[in-house]
């Protein structure tokens, strides 16, 4: 499958929305939350204002010219929060599209981001079940800590 990954543009930052709630974890034979769930402020805090802050960076994933995923972070208090000198990541592909590679190089394409910009390290939670964790392992994130839930997971840049 052939696709572009690059920046977002800003009149791009409302697709946040929908790869946000593209984001949410959904174990196998479980019911999907209702959209509305993106409105807490457990989630919102990934999208709030996003491009507000010199640490809001977002690359997004292009098939066919459809914005097809979006891998960004910003420094929040989110799950993954470790400091406030750390990006947390989010990232998020439609179904359609995962499984071919998108997803790992929009993360490879952040990390290079992050380092060319001064960043020493990124940060991510991830639940345990979620079969992304292998992803995040093979480019360079570690286990840091953990819950009964989520993996907190740190790239070192």
């Amino acid at each position: 499958m052939e696709y572009l990954i690059r920046p977002i543009r800003k009149d791009e930052y409302s697709l946040l929305e929908d790869f946000i709630y593209e984001a949410i974890f959904i174990p196998e034979g479980v019911e999907p939350p209702p959209r509305s769930i993106i409105e807490n402020d457990d989630i919102q805090v990934y999208i709030k204002d996003f491009g507000s802050s010199k640490h809001d960076r977002c690359f997004v994933a292009e098939v066919d010219s459809k914005v097809v995923g979006a891998a960004w972070v910003r420094i929040m208090d989110d799950y993954g929060h470790v400091d406030d000198e750390t990006p947390s990541f989010a990232i998020s592909l439609y179904k359609e599209y995962r499984g071919h590679g998108i997803g790992t190089e929009m993360m490879k394409r952040m990390l290079s981001e992050l380092k060319e910009n001064g960043y020493r390290r990124a940060s991510l939670a991830v639940q345990k079940a979620n079969y992304a964790v292998r992803m995040y392992l093979a480019v360079g994130f570690e286990i840091v800590d953990e819950n009964d839930k989520e993996y907190i997971m740190i790239a070192r840049l």
